[in-house]
């Protein structure tokens, strides 16, 4: 939060930024091009192209290093030269994929994409054509990006500071225990483990008829595909991981399409609620890292972030406390 509050302090009326200008000149874009889109765990900027947009995403080096999006940009340019549908990395005048820039804000770590073609769309215009395209498009990127996480870190690696962060909170550290204990169980074959995306949401997709492109790599790791099917879902699950009611429909023909392109089992199938307590509560400590200590006195949009998200930490507390509970109450059985 703290980083998202220096960059935005020097955007100004026009969406520009002197910072965002040091870091596109690596692409041979002049001052004033690049205009603030938004932030999160990357600040992304607009640059007009030919009557098109790309878009310059850079990060902090107090928050990530540079070989972290070295690797992600490599993975994204494979896929893409491969035929995958993923937006994909244009090299700075350099040559490579990614830069460091030493900017007023200190070293920024940058890549620009191309668009992803096609439109957004959310939950209410997720026909079953479309969500059956978007189970294929999951399904081809964990088939296409197999043998290409060298680098990539292991998903879920927060969880090991549950419980320095939330010594305090029993219940928590308890429950996150068990989901451990059963997670470090779960088998690594090739065929339930390799590279996800991280975040194949709906908002991180443009479609057009033929299906969706990915973009917004950021959590790309090596993990189980469950996993990842787990966190794409959520918009058609309870809270719990489990298909939602008035979703039922369109959660099926998402798996339908993934299994029409590899395989993913009843066993996998079950795993979805074990997965939405892990993210849960590796989503816990980020959030709880992003507050940090709060300024004497912040604006009025970052006190607001600050109250959304700390209801967010409560929310995602809960639930894994009372998957852990359910975790706990199988194994017993």
């Amino acid at each position: 939060m703290t980083e998202i509050d220096r960059l935005k302090q020097t955007v100004s009326a026009a969406w520009d930024s002197p910072i965002a200008d040091h870091v596109a000149a690596e692409w041979g874009y002049p001052a004033g091009t690049a205009r603030w889109w938004r932030s999160s765990a990357s600040h992304v900027f607009v640059l007009p192209e030919a009557g098109r947009r790309r878009y310059l995403r850079f990060v902090p080096g107090s928050c990530r290093g540079p070989e972290s999006l070295a690797v992600v940009a490599e993975l994204m340019a494979r896929l893409s030269d491969g035929g995958s549908a993923v937006v994909r990395p244009v090299a700075a005048e350099s040559a490579a994929l990614t830069v460091t820039v030493a900017t007023g804000l200190g070293a920024m770590h940058a890549m620009v994409v191309e668009p992803a073609p096609g439109a957004e769309v959310d939950v209410s215009e997720l026909t079953e054509s479309r969500a059956r395209q978007w189970g294929q498009a999951l399904a081809r990127l964990h088939r296409d990006a197999a043998g290409l996480g060298a680098g990539l870190p292991e998903s879920f690696g927060e969880l090991p500071d549950i419980g320095e962060l939330f010594a305090h909170d029993a219940e928590l550290v308890e429950a996150t225990a068990r989901l451990t204990d059963v997670m470090s169980e779960l088998p690594r074959c090739e065929n339930r483990w390799g590279v996800v995306h991280g975040d194949f949401e709906l908002d991180n997709m443009a479609w057009e008829e033929g299906g969706p492109t990915a973009y917004d790599f950021d959590e790309a790791a090596l993990s189980w595909y469950a996993a990842d099917v787990a966190f794409a879902v959520r918009d058609l699950t309870d809270r719990t991981g489990r298909p939602a009611a008035g979703h039922r429909t369109r959660f099926d023909a998402f798996l339908d399409g993934y299994r029409g392109v590899r395989p993913f089992d009843d066993e996998e199938l079950g795993r979805l609620p074990l997965f939405a307590g892990l993210h849960a509560a590796a989503s816990l400590v980020r959030i709880t890292r992003a507050l940090g200590e709060p300024a004497r006195q912040e604006p009025d949009w970052l006190s607001e972030l600050r109250a959304d998200l700390t209801g967010m930490a409560r929310t995602h507390r809960q639930l894994v406390i009372d998957i852990g509970r359910e975790v706990g109450r199988e194994i017993r059985e």
